[in-house]
C-alpha cells in the first residue's frame, strides 16, 4: 500500500545498514523495502544530524514521531478527548518542576482508560512542536527573557527640516508565555539599550532570572563559547535587579530562535501598521509601537485558544522575580589622575571631588550617575560624593585630606565674603567681583586669601581705599591692590593722583600708549 507506515524495528534495521556502509540495493534486499522509501528514511536520518546509536536509543513512541506517522489509527472518542485536554497540558508543561511523566500520571486519573505513556508521549511531543529529535529549548516559566534588536529600522521625521532619522526598535520576549515588548529607541547604545531593557521589565512587572541577549556590543564585551565577557555596565544593571545575563552561543540559532521569530511577527503585525503614518517623536512612535504591540500580545495563538498575555497571566507572572524598589541609574566612567589637591575632576560637569591624599598622582576610576558620584583604585570604592552641578567648584571631605592641606576645605565663597564684610562693605564687593572674574575657584581663593591678609599689614582703613581704587580701574586680582598700596595711590589726594599717573603700571594694564 503506498505511503503505509513501516514497523519502527525496520527503520532502525535499515538506518543501522546504511551506517555500517551498504548500498541502497543492499538494504532494500535484506529489509524487503522499496529503494524509495529507502531513500526517504536515509534522507530524513541525516537530516537530523544524529548519530545512529543516539536514534537507536530513542523509545519507538518517538521515533515514530521523527520517521512515522504520528496520527493515531483511529480519532475516537479517546483521541479527541486528550485533544481537547493538550492546550492545558502544554501550559503546565511550562511551570517549573513539571514533567510529561507527571502530566501523564494525572491524565489517566481524569481518564483512567486514556492513552498509556509512550503514546500520550508521542502525541503530546507532536502537539508541542518537538518533532525533530534534537535538543528541544524547553522554556519554563520565569527563566528568561530573550532581547535582541530588529534588523529594519523605523524613523522620525524633523517637523521643521523634515529631515529622516532611523532609529532603532528593541524586542524583548519572555520564553514561556512569549509575551512580547518592543521599543524604538535612537541608537544600540549602552544607555539606550539598557533603558530598554529595563522598560521591558517594568512592562511585565518582574524580572526573569536570566536575560538572554545576542552578541551586542551593548551587552558582551567579548564573545567566548564558553565563558563571554559582560559588559561592565551591563552586568552592574542585571545585579541591580538580581538576574543574570547569558548571552546567546554564537553561531547557535537555537539560542535565540525565539526571539527571531518574533522579530518576523513584529514586522508583519506592528511594522505594517506604521507604515502608512509619519511620525515627528520618538515618544509618538513608541506610543503607537505600543498600540500595536497590545493588539498583538492579546490576539489567541495560532492553533490555540489563548492569547500570549493570557498564558502570562496565568503561568509566568508569579514567577517572575519582583521589580527593585529603586529603577537603575545608569552609570558612567572615565579614568583620571588625582590632583595634587587631592581632588579628581569630573570633566562633564568641571567640579571637583575629594578622594583620601594618600591617593595623591595614582589613576582612579570616576564612575557616575545623575546623582551619585563613586571613585575606584584597583576595584576598591574610596570615595563617595553627591554629584554637584556647579562649575570650578570642590565637594571636599576634610577626612580625605591631610592634616596640613585641611584648611583647603574652609575655602568657600561665603567664608571670604564674610571675612571681607567684617572690614567693609566694599570690601566684600570688591572680593565677589573677585570670584566672578577667576576662571577657577582655586584661583580666585588665593587672591582673596592674600588681599584680606593685607589688612593686618596696612590697616582696615587703607585696603578699603585701595579696594576702592582697584574697582575704579576694573582691576580684579590682588597685584593690582599691593601695587596700589605700594605706590600709596590709595592716600594720595585727587591732585596727587593726576601727577602721578592715575593708573598704576601693570602687565595686565594696557598703558596710555596703547590708544594713541
Amino acid at each position: 500500500m503506498a505511503n503505509k507506515t513501516i514497523l519502527m524495528s525496520k527503520i532502525r534495521q535499515i538506518l543501522r545498514s546504511f551506517t555500517q556502509g551498504k548500498s541502497k540495493v543492499q538494504i532494500s534486499d535484506q529489509t524487503g523495502a522499496s529503494r524509495n522509501t529507502v531513500k526517504k528514511y536515509i534522507r530524513k536520518f541525516l537530516a537530523e544530524k544524529m548519530t545512529f546509536d543516539s536514534l537507536d536509543r530513542l523509545p519507538d513512541g518517538e521515533l515514530e514521531v521523527i520517521f512515522g506517522s504520528a496520527e493515531p489509527p483511529d480519532k475516537g472518542e479517546r483521541y479527541e478527548e486528550l485533544h481537547r485536554m493538550l492546550p492545558d497540558l502544554e501550559k503546565r508543561f511550562k511551570q517549573k518542576g513539571v514533567t510529561i511523566d507527571i502530566l501523564w500520571k494525572n491524565y489517566r486519573q481524569k481518564c483512567p482508560d486514556g492513552y498509556g505513556h509512550t503514546q500520550f508521549h508521542t502525541y503530546f511531543t507532536l502537539f508541542i512542536g518537538r518533532a525533530k529529535a534534537v535538543m528541544h529549548m524547553e522554556h519554563k516559566a520565569g527563566d528568561k527573557m530573550y532581547i535582541d534588536f530588529a534588523g529594519e529600522k523605523l524613523s522620525i521625521t524633523d517637523k521643521e527640516t523634515g529631515e529622516v532619522q532611523s532609529v532603532e526598535v528593541f524586542i524583548a520576549i519572555l520564553g514561556c508565555s512569549q509575551l512580547t515588548y518592543v521599543e524604538a529607541v535612537a541608537t544600540q547604545r549602552r544607555q539606550d539599550f539598557i533603558g530598554a531593557c529595563e522598560n521591558a521589565m517594568q512592562y511585565f512587572g518582574g524580572v526573569p532570572a536570566a536575560i538572554v541577549p545576542d552578541n551586542l556590543k551593548s551587552a558582551v564585551t567579548k564573545s567566548s563559547k564558553y565563558e563571554p565577557t559582560i559588559n561592565e555596565a551591563f552586568a552592574d544593571f542585571a545585579e541591580h535587579y538580581g538576574t543574570v545575563v547569558l548571552p546567546a552561543r554564537v553561531y547557535r540559532p537555537r539560542d535565540k530562535s525565539l526571539v527571531e521569530g518574533m522579530v518576523k511577527i513584529v514586522y508583519s503585525r506592528i511594522y505594517t501598521q506604521l507604515s502608512t503614518h509619519t511620525y515627528f517623536t520618538l515618544a509618538s512612535l513608541n506610543e503607537a509601537i505600543r498600540e500595536a504591540l497590545e493588539l498583538l500580545n492579546n490576539a489567541p495563538f495560532k492553533g490555540r485558544n489563548y492569547s500570549r498575555r493570557q498564558q502570562f497571566e496565568e503561568v509566568e507572572k508569579d514567577t517572575l522575580l519582583p521589580l527593585p524598589v529603586y529603577r537603575y541609574e545608569f552609570k558612567q566612567q572615565h579614568i583620571v589622575t588625582v590632583m595634587k589637591n587631592g581632588h579628581v575632576c569630573l570633566a562633564v560637569d568641571k567640579h571637583y571631588y575629594s578622594v583620601p591624599y594618600r591617593f595623591i598622582g595614582k589613576k582612579v576610576k570616576v564612575q557616575f550617575t545623575a546623582t551619585q558620584v563613586e571613585v575606584y583604585y584597583k576595584y576598591d570604592q574610596i570615595a563617595t560624593h553627591q554629584r554637584q552641578g556647579r562649575k570650578y567648584h570642590y565637594t571636599t571631605n576634610d577626612e580625605h585630606l591631610a592634616s596640613s592641606h585641611r584648611y583647603l576645605s574652609e575655602w568657600t565663597p561665603e567664608k571670604f565674603i564674610e571675612q571681607a564684610k567684617a572690614i567693609d562693605e566694599e570690601v566684600a564687593a570688591y572680593i565677589l567681583l573677585v570670584i566672578e572674574n577667576k576662571q577657577h575657584p582655586e584661583q580666585a581663593y588665593k587672591s582673596c586669601t592674600g588681599i584680606l591678609s593685607l589688612s593686618r599689614k596696612v590697616g582696615n582703613q587703607r585696603l578699603i581705599l585701595a579696594c576702592r581704587r582697584a574697582n575704579s580701574y576694573g582691576v580684579y586680582n590682588y597685584p593690582i591692590i599691593v601695587q596700589i598700596l605700594e605706590k600709596k595711590l590709595d592716600v594720595l589726594t585727587e591732585e596727587e593722583q593726576q601727577d602721578a599717573q592715575l593708573m598704576p603700571q601693570h602687565q595686565n594694564i594696557r598703558g596710555s600708549d596703547y590708544y594713541q
